[in-house]
C-alpha cells in the first residue's frame, strides 16, 4: 500500500521515553505493559510501509533535553523494558512537547502538512490525557483521527474509557483494534472527514 492516498496517514507516537518516577507512574506501566505489543506492532508495520511515524514526547520540563536525552533518560528509569522496544528509529521524526497536547506549541501542525499527511494514528500514553487532548487538537485542524484501542495505556481505566467514547462522539475517531484500522482505506477516512 505505497500509492497516493497511503502517504496520507503518519503515526503519532505520544510520550513513550518515560522514566516512570513520576506519581500514579505505576499503574500507568501495567496499562503500558499489557498495549505495547500492539504499539510495537503498529510502528514497525508502519515503517515497514514506509509510513511517516513521528514521536512526540514530554520534555519532563528539561528546556534543553533532546532525543537522546529523553530516551538515555528513560531507558535509565524504572521501566526500561517499557521504553526499549518502542524507542524511536534516528529516521523517525522527533519532537518535544511541555502540556498534555502534541500540537501545542510544537511544530506538529507544519510537520503533517509538509509531508500531506491528513489522517493521524495516535498511540501511546496516555489515553485519557495527552492522547485524548491531541486528538481534540487534530480535530479541530481538519485531521482524520484514528486510536487503536489497544495501543494507547491508561492510568484510570474507567476515564480512559470515557476518552474513548468522547473522541469517538465529539471529534469522530476512529476508535479501533491495531490489527483493523488498515482496513479502513485512507480515501475512505479522508472522504469522512471532509464530510463533517
Amino acid at each position: 500500500m505505497n500509492g497516493p492516498e497511503h502517504a496520507r496517514t503518519g503515526l503519532v507516537v505520544l510520550d513513550m521515553l518515560n522514566p516512570y518516577e513520576h506519581r500514579d507512574a505505576e499503574p500507568l506501566a501495567s496499562s503500558v505493559a499489557r498495549q505495547l505489543p500492539a504499539m510495537v506492532r503498529l510502528v514497525e508495520r508502519a515503517r515497514s510501509q514506509e509510513r511517516p511515524v513521528i514521536y512526540v514526547n514530554d520534555n519532563h520540563g528539561d528546556w534543553s533535553a533532546c532525543r537522546s536525552e529523553l530516551q538515555q533518560r528513560a531507558l535509565a528509569g524504572r521501566h526500561p523494558e517499557l521504553v526499549e522496544p518502542i524507542a524511536p528509529d534516528q529516521a523517525d521524526a522527533f519532537l518535544t512537547k511541555a502540556r498534555h497536547s502534541a500540537f501545542y506549541e510544537t511544530q506538529l501542525d507544519y510537520l503533517l502538512r509538509e509531508r500531506g499527511i491528513e489522517r493521524v494514528v495516535l498511540l501511546g500514553q496516555v489515553t485519557e490525557q495527552c492522547v485524548l487532548y491531541s486528538a481534540l487538537d487534530a480535530y479541530v485542524r481538519h485531521l482524520a483521527i484514528v486510536v487503536p484501542s489497544d495501543a494507547v495505556a491508561h492510568i484510570h481505566p474507567e476515564l480512559a474509557d470515557a476518552a474513548l467514547q468522547m473522541m469517538d462522539t465529539n471529534m469522530s475517531a476512529e476508535i479501533v483494534h491495531s490489527d483493523r484500522f488498515d482496513r479502513t482505506s485512507d480515501r475512505r477516512a479522508i472522504s469522512a472527514r471532509a464530510q463533517r
